[in-house]
């Protein structure tokens, strides 16, 4: 059985624990990180002290897209193509979801994890632009195309997916983008998604 470490309010552990549930894979998830701490026994597996990391058969292993390259790769090929012209651009916006989680971190934080008193309107309108510039670029690809994988869902709609919900969330103003907001629609019909990533932002 799969094991994850790692807090559910965490978007990378998200993205890990939404794969499992996408492709019907058992699995246990221990909370690790934040609130929860970090013990020894876990740093020997993850000396970076993040989350999520997760063993399987064996394998233990950390960082999120890698994780979710190898699940994907183990048990669900079809979520990652195999041409290798889509595979590139799948693993393009993968990485490329890491830009937009800095773009985002701050706002996130200031309207999350901060008391009213302590919002910042400097700040969330910086991260409010930040993001929207961004997203402008997966509106872009989602008017030529239904997923940021291609012709159908797969890998590299599960990171850009988990930082979506939060954007969507988050009390700042957003541009209307009605091609991102589809595709947005269309993954909180997936039950995975609604039970691994739309939790309350904490």
């Amino acid at each position: 059985m799969l094991t994850i470490w790692g807090r559910l309010n965490s978007h990378n552990v998200k993205k890990v624990a939404w794969l499992a549930e996408e492709i019907g894979l058992d699995y246990v998830r221990h909370d690790v990180g934040g609130k929860f701490g970090m013990d020894a026994a876990y740093l020997a597996l993850n000396p970076n002290a993040l989350i999520p990391t997760i063993e399987d058969d064996g394998l233990v292993l950390w960082e999120s897209n890698a994780i979710l390259r190898y699940l994907a790769a183990r048990y669900a090929p079809h979520l990652w193509p195999e041409n290798l012209k889509l595979r590139a651009s799948a693993d393009k916006w993968m990485d490329w979801q890491f830009a937009f989680a800095d773009a985002q971190r701050d706002v996130f934080l200031m309207l999350v994890r901060q008391p009213e008193e302590r919002h910042d309107p400097a700040v969330i309108a910086r991260g409010a632009e930040a993001t929207g510039r961004m997203m402008a670029m997966v509106e872009d690809v989602l008017a030529r195309q239904p997923w940021l994988t291609g012709d159908s869902f797969g890998i590299a709609d599960i990171p850009m997916g988990a930082y979506a919900h939060t954007w969507f969330t988050l009390a700042m103003p957003r541009p209307d983008y009605p091609h991102l907001r589809a595709w947005y629609d269309r993954l909180v019909t997936r039950p995975g998604y609604a039970k691994t990533v739309m939790i309350p932002l904490t």
